[in-house]
């Protein structure tokens, strides 16, 4: 599945990986009940809420999406710690490459497994990546029942105003 990048980007999200879905269609985010489209525009991020279909939309919003591990999976907790750690280092040289000013990842479990931070939190992280700014967001995918619509509308948002202020 390809990834959205554009130098320079304001926020580049970072799924786990392609679902089967999203992998059939070759969109991210793509599964019907997938919340990342609603709360990338709950959340500030884009004037309405697009389909993944409009994908190619979110560069001129500054936004990008790439996912840390390739493998497309029905669920997440399929992928081995190792794809998860190899996945953090590719995802690493992204950054390098394209500079976003701050990268998300979607996904505190893949993030805590990826980048060895057992301890990590939603929200900004202390530690940069490539000299990005770091947030950890919540999984959107309809599996996740911790968290509803609004509150990852809440979580993006919060993203969206750091995003904001440099």
């Amino acid at each position: 599945m390809a990834d959205l990048l554009a130098p320079g980007l304001d926020v580049l999200f970072v799924g786990i990986n392609p679902g089967l879905w999203s992998a059939a269609t070759g969109w991210h985010f793509a599964r019907p009940g997938n919340r990342f489209w609603p709360a990338l525009h709950r959340g500030g991020f884009t004037p309405r809420q697009l389909h993944p279909s409009e994908q190619d939309e979110l560069p001129r919003h500054g936004l990008g999406i790439t996912n840390m591990v390739a493998r497309a999976s029905a669920r997440a907790d399929e992928l081995t710690a190792e794809e998860l750690v190899t996945g953090a280092q590719i995802l690493t040289g992204k950054v390098e490459r394209y500079r976003p000013r701050w990268v998300a990842v979607v996904g505190v479990t893949a993030y805590r497994i990826g980048f060895a931070r057992p301890k990590a939190r939603f929200g900004p992280q202390p530690e940069l990546l490539a000299g990005a700014r770091l947030w950890v967001l919540p999984n959107p995918s309809g599996l996740n029942a911790h968290f509803t619509a609004e509150t990852l509308g809440a979580a993006f948002g919060e993203l969206r105003v750091a995003a904001r202020q440099g």
